[in-house]
């Protein structure tokens, strides 16, 4: 790579990585996993930053983290079961203190792809369309994945707080 692409992507880096930590983090649930998705992630970029560049790379490494954390999500799947924490019988409150804690349990017993539907379309707010290309996937999919997370989501944590967390009229 030529030293002005190296400079381009040491920008883009530098500019792009906390918010691109915070969507690994909320994918995989892990804050160290999500830095290894994010090197991961980074890693393939810089391979083909030549070809990225020109266009917007943000949404190539935005998939990447989430192909990637849905792929380590499967292979865990496959090799045991991963153990949840349960959650409480109580709704939370969007005052409780815990209720950081509490979502992340609730996102982190989501499966994969649902996960990254909710991720991708109310932390990173991207549209039906833009989730459906960064998961490679119809807007159907997206659709269905975002409805069935936050039927999930409203049961473990009540109507009420994930409204609260999430917003009102977006599913």
């Amino acid at each position: 790579m030529s030293g002005g692409a190296e400079d381009d992507f040491g920008a883009f880096v530098a500019a792009r990585a906390t918010t691109l930590l915070r969507l690994a983090h909320l994918a995989c649930g892990d804050r160290a996993e999500a830095e290894d998705l994010l090197q991961t992630a980074l890693e393939r970029t810089y391979r083909n930053w030549n070809k990225v560049r020109h266009d917007s790379p943000e949404p190539y490494v935005r998939r990447v983290i989430v192909n990637t954390a849905i792929s380590r999500a499967r292979r865990r799947a496959i090799l045991r079961m991963i153990p949840v924490r349960v959650l409480p019988d109580t709704p939370a409150r969007s005052d409780d203190v815990d209720l950081r804690e509490v979502l992340m349990d609730a996102l982190r017993a989501l499966p994969p792809r649902q996960r990254a539907v909710v991720v991708l379309r109310f932390w990173e707010d991207l549209s039906e369309q833009q989730t459906a290309q960064v998961l490679g996937c119809a807007i159907g999919t997206v659709k269905s994945q975002c409805s069935r997370a936050l039927a999930k989501l409203r049961a473990a944590l009540g109507e009420e707080s994930v409204e609260g967390v999430i917003g009102h009229g977006r599913a």
